[in-house]
């Protein structure tokens, strides 16, 4: 179990669904000119949204409606981001897959039977992409990032993009949010138009994509998991979130018990009360059957514990104390 804050981004795990968001300036223009073509661009993207809204990012006249924007003004971020939809629609296509696991890439089957000896059987639909066409859209995005570099949301569209793309092999996602990493400590002032950016947003993000590493439950995804943890407890060495993820990966991955609550117990010292690292470590004593260590971790989760879990960690304690 690791640490999730509930945060705006929201990742899907295979099937990427992107908004345009549509921001106005509200800058009031002097020029004749300039506010006619201020007037023409808000007609095609009312066009665009009016034709998405009916027919879908990649539906038919988006693309021309596309164009002639882009003959307007080639650098308008929002027809940026609209060819972005377009593309990155395009370039998918659904294909069911059959694995034996209950799991893959961290989505559940949408069907299950049994084969001829027995066995369970399970049936995914996952989004396949066409590698042109998704190229295509990154280009898109990629200009729109680098006439608004300080844009996190556009960053945040590429990384997800990127995820949903390489599936269980996550290493350009990781890069990527890497090198955001880097340019947060740099101090490039993000902005997320309609969110104000508070002095936790970013640090929140990067454990929302953490989250999303560790449910992809890949090989690839636990080392994208752990080296992003990493990378952040350099920028904040007393973060009891990424602390806490380290221990996690110790426990779950590397199956380095003494290691994990080591990292546990640097981030209880840090919050005394955190919910997943108390209950990490309530698993992690089970798992060894360390019935001393269990009671010792059972007791703080008690208090920590929602009172859904409240009443089964009390009895569990009770028992424990009472053998």
């Amino acid at each position: 179990m690791i640490n999730r804050k509930p945060f705006i981004i929201k990742l899907s795990g295979i099937r990427l669904t992107m908004t345009l968001a549509l921001v106005f300036s509200g800058l009031c223009l002097t020029m004749p000119l300039a506010q006619a073509q201020e007037n023409t661009a808000e007609t095609y993207k009312n066009r665009y949204n009016l034709v998405v809204s009916k027919l879908g990012y990649d539906g038919v006249g988006v693309e021309t409606i596309l164009d002639q924007w882009a003959a307007l003004d080639s650098l308008d971020v929002d027809m940026l981001t609209a060819r972005f939809n377009y593309y990155f629609t395009k370039s998918q296509s659904d294909e069911v897959v059959v694995k034996h696991q209950k799991k893959y890439l961290g989505t559940e089957p949408f069907l299950s039977l049994k084969d001829s000896t027995g066995a369970d059987i399970y049936y995914f639909q996952e989004v396949m992409y066409d590698d042109g066409l998704f190229a295509d859209a990154m280009r898109s995005l990629d200009r729109a990032i680098s006439v608004k570099p300080e844009r996190i949301d556009l960053r945040f569209t590429k990384t997800a993009a990127l995820m949903s793309y390489e599936k269980g092999s996550p290493d350009m996602t990781l890069s990527y949010l890497l090198s955001m990493v880097d340019m947060d400590q740099e101090g490039l002032l993000w902005e997320y138009p309609g969110y104000e950016i508070s002095d936790s947003f970013f640090s929140e993000a990067m454990q929302e994509y953490c989250h999303a590493f560790f449910t992809l439950g890949t090989p690839s995804a636990y080392t994208a998991f752990r080296t992003l943890s990493e990378r952040m407890l350099l920028t904040d060495p007393k973060n009891p979130v990424f602390l806490t993820n380290m221990g996690t990966y110790d426990f779950v991955v590397a199956k380095d018990y003494k290691g994990a609550l080591k990292y546990y117990k640097k981030a209880l010292k840090i919050r005394p009360d955190d919910y997943t690292a108390l209950k990490n470590c309530v698993l992690l004593a089970r798992q060894q059957r360390n019935v001393k260590l269990e009671i010792k971790y059972l007791a703080d989760f008690v208090n920590a514990a929602p009172d859904d879990e409240k009443t089964a960690a009390q009895a569990r304690l009770k028992f424990l104390t009472e053998k």
